[in-house]
C-alpha cells in the first residue's frame, strides 16, 4: 500500500455527503455499520436523512422500499455479508420485483476484510446480484471509480448493487475517468492476451500486465466495472486480437465475472480462457497478502494462468 491509496469505504462516506448536497431526496439507511461502511460522514452532515435501523437488515430494505415508493432515493449501508444474504427474500420481493429506486452498498466485500473471516466476507455477492432480475451490478476498481459510478446511480432509476472494499488500495482509471453503467475500460492494449477483470482486482490484473511485459508477452487489461448489464462487444473485441482470455475477480470463479465472461465468449465468440478467483470455497481470517496467495489471487497467480493458456498456443514467453 502507498501513501497514494484511498479507501473506496472513505470516499464512498464522502460521496454521499457530495451529492446530499445536490439531491434532496437521497437518504441513507444504515445496519448499525455507519462507523466502518463510513456512512457516519453522511449522518453528520444531513442527520435529518440519515436512518438507523439497527441490526435489522430485512426490516431495513423493506422501509427503502416504503421510501422509494414515496419519491426518495435509499442508499443502503451494510456489509456485502449481509445484504446478499440476509436480507436476499426482501430485495427480491420489494425490490428487485417491482423495479424500485434502491442503492445497495455492499461494504467488506470480498476476502480484505480486517481479519473478520468467513462470516464477514462475501464471495459470492456478485453471483447473487447478477441473478437478480432488474438488478444492475457493478464493482468498481478505486476510489475514483467509486464516486463517478455514484453520481452515474442517482441519474439511473433502476435497482442497484454497487461493491465496496475495507482497504486502502490504488487508483487505476486514467484522469478524467467517467463511469458509464454497461461500459467496459480498456486501461491496457496487448496483443498476446486479454486479461478481463473487476473490482479492487484489477489493480492486480495491471501489476500481472508488467511483470508479463518483462517476460516479453504483450497483455491486454480490460476493466469491467459493471458486470450487469456487461459489455458484450468489449469483451468480444477483446477475444478477437489476443490469443485467450484470463478472467480475474476477487471472488467465487462460479457466478462472478469469469462465469459472465464464459457466457459472453460461448455464445459469441468462443475462446480459450482461464478463471482466476476464489475456488468454490469459504475464505478464513488471515493477513491480506496470506489470503491473497493461499486463495490464489496474486499477480503471479494470473501470470501462471496467462502462461498456462499460451502454452497451448503459438504464443511463448520469450
Amino acid at each position: 500500500m502507498s501513501a497514494n491509496d484511498v479507501q473506496m469505504r472513505e470516499a464512498w462516506g464522502q460521496g454521499l455527503v457530495d451529492l446530499g448536497a445536490q439531491y434532496r431526496n437521497l437518504v441513507v439507511l444504515d445496519g448499525d455499520l455507519a462507523n466502518s461502511t463510513r456512512a457516519d460522514m453522511f449522518h453528520t452532515a444531513y442527520p435529518d436523512r440519515f436512518f438507523e435501523m439497527g441490526i435489522a437488515e430485512q426490516n431495513m430494505l423493506g422501509v427503502a422500499a416504503g421510501l422509494a415508493t414515496t419519491g426518495y432515493i435509499p442508499w443502503i449501508s451494510t456489509f456485502a455479508a449481509f445484504l446478499a444474504k440476509r436480507a436476499l427474500d426482501q430485495i427480491r420481493l420489494v425490490i428487485a420485483q417491482p423495479g424500485l429506486n434502491v442503492k445497495m452498498a455492499g461494504s467488506y466485500s470480498g476476502l480484505l476484510t480486517s481479519k473478520t473471516g468467513k462470516t464477514h466476507q462475501s464471495v459470492e455477492d456478485i453471483a447473487v446480484f447478477r441473478a437478480m432480475p432488474h438488478v444492475v451490478t457493478i464493482a468498481p476498481a478505486d476510489a475514483v471509480e467509486l464516486r463517478s459510478a455514484m453520481a452515474a446511480m442517482m441519474e439511473d432509476e433502476r435497482p442497484t448493487y454497487i461493491r465496496i472494499t475495507r482497504d486502502a488500495g490504488p487508483v487505476v482509471v486514467p484522469d478524467g475517468y467517467e463511469f458509464e453503467i454497461g461500459k467496459a475500460v480498456l486501461l491496457r492494449d496487448g496483443a498476446d492476451i486479454g486479461i478481463v477483470s473487476t473490482g479492487v482486482q484489477t489493480s492486480r490484473a495491471l501489476a500481472a500486465a508488467d511483470l508479463l511485459e518483462i517476460a516479453g508477452v504483450s497483455a491486454s487489461v480490460l476493466h469491467v466495472p459493471t458486470i450487469k448489464p456487461i459489455d458484450v462487444d468489449a469483451i468480444v473485441a477483446l477475444a478477437d486480437r489476443t490469443n485467450g482470455i484470463v478472467s480475474a475477480e476477487d471472488h467465487s470463479i462460479i457466478g462472478g465475472l469469469g462465469g459472465a465472461v464464459a457466457e459472453v465468449l460461448a455464445e459469441h465468440r468462443p475462446t480459450r480462457m482461464r478463471r482466476i478467483g476464489i475456488q468454490d470455497t469459504f475464505g478464513e481470517s488471515g493477513p491480506n497478502d496470506a489470503l491473497l496467495e493461499k486463495y490464489g489471487l496474486t499477480p503471479n497467480h494470473i501470470v501462471e494462468a496467462v502462461n498456462d493458456l499460451l502454452a497451448l498456443t503459438s504464443v511463448t514467453t520469450r
